[in-house]
């Protein structure tokens, strides 16, 4: 059955009663966007919420992302869960480093958006149709080293600011085009702006591109409770456990040059009987910098319970093919 506000289930006896549970987010749109989608499956609950903005570092900041780390952008958030200024601080999961956080739990992973990049190009052209020398803006590493390795003769230059700044280069003039996860243009509206939803063959996303982490303290077992049962998706947790653990294992940090994707597929088991497993592709960039970008990739299934090992393994499978040189 579709998950509709009737369908979701009630807050658990007094893990909201008498209180307000206030949601931290950062200030931009997107941000917004995306702690409203949190703070809307609660409020369907019943329980009531504040939404909390935070400032961080990285929103006032001009440096490349590559500089000063995507991890500026959930630092401000933990502090102030941490110091009870807020209950709950809603990520985008892609920009979360690979090491546990002391003192705080992800409390749950809502159902992803569609975890695909998308292109926004002037004239309504697609990627092949770009002429060779069109410049084209990203502030991923991840990305432009995909978009050097398709071959199709395009400059790629590293780009920063919100979604809309982003999309105003295009239409300015200034870019011939722009590569945007589609989740947040989905987030904010701006989908019908896409020329072409880029296939993962062709520009794989970052790992757990579309997803929310929601994170709450660890001795706040009463709100992790509510998280778990409101607004936890089992399939995307399990999805984007593999990439992280994927990542991880790498050793590469959230902006380095490393895509990943997990997708609950169908298969037979030993006694042909239909079940679930879990797919993963991933791919390591080398020579990102440089003029010889390489492409490096693996993918392998195992069984869902089994999404940690799986992307360690795959890791590991990257590794023997040299991601070890991985341009950090």
């Amino acid at each position: 059955m579709a998950d509709t506000p009737s369908a979701r289930p009630a807050a658990p006896d007094g893990a909201a009663a008498g209180r307000t549970i206030r949601i931290g987010t950062r200030g931009s749109k997107l941000a917004v966007a995306q702690t409203g989608t949190i703070a809307k499956m609660l409020t369907d609950a019943g329980c009531d919420v504040e939404i909390v903005t935070v400032s961080t570092p990285g929103d006032r900041s001009s440096a490349p992302i590559a500089e000063i780390g995507v991890g500026v952008f959930t630092s401000a958030l933990r502090e102030a869960l941490l110091d009870k200024r807020v209950d709950v601080a809603v990520h985008s999961y892609k920009d979360l480093p690979t090491a546990p956080e002391p003192g705080i739990v992800l409390a749950a992973v809502p159902p992803r958006e569609d975890p695909r990049d998308a292109l926004i190009a002037r004239d309504g052209l697609t990627l092949g149709e770009l002429p060779p020398g069109s410049v084209v803006g990203t502030g991923s590493p991840r990305r432009i080293a995909q978009l050097r390795a398709l071959g199709l003769g395009l400059r790629v230059v590293p780009i920063r600011g919100n979604i809309d700044t982003r999309i105003g280069k295009v239409t300015s003039g200034e870019l011939d085009a722009v590569v945007l996860a589609r989740a947040g243009l989905s987030r904010v509206g701006r989908v019908d702006e896409i020329t072409e939803t880029l296939d993962p063959l062709q520009m794989l996303p970052a790992p757990a591109q579309g997803a929310l982490a929601v994170e709450t303290r660890v001795d706040d077992v009463d709100t992790e409770h509510l998280l778990q049962s409101i607004v936890d998706d089992e399939a995307t947790r399990v999805a984007v456990t593999a990439e992280r653990a994927m990542l991880a294992a790498l050793e590469a940090g959230c902006s380095a040059p490393v895509g990943a994707l997990a997708d609950v597929v169908e298969d037979l088991d030993s006694e042909g009987s239909v079940i679930e497993r879990l797919s993963l592709r991933g791919i390591a960039a080398t020579g990102v910098e440089g003029d010889s970008v390489q492409i490096l990739r693996a993918s392998a299934v195992a069984e869902m319970h089994e999404a940690d090992k799986l992307g360690r393994a795959l890791a590991a499978e990257l590794l023997d093919l040299g991601a070890g040189a991985l341009s950090r």
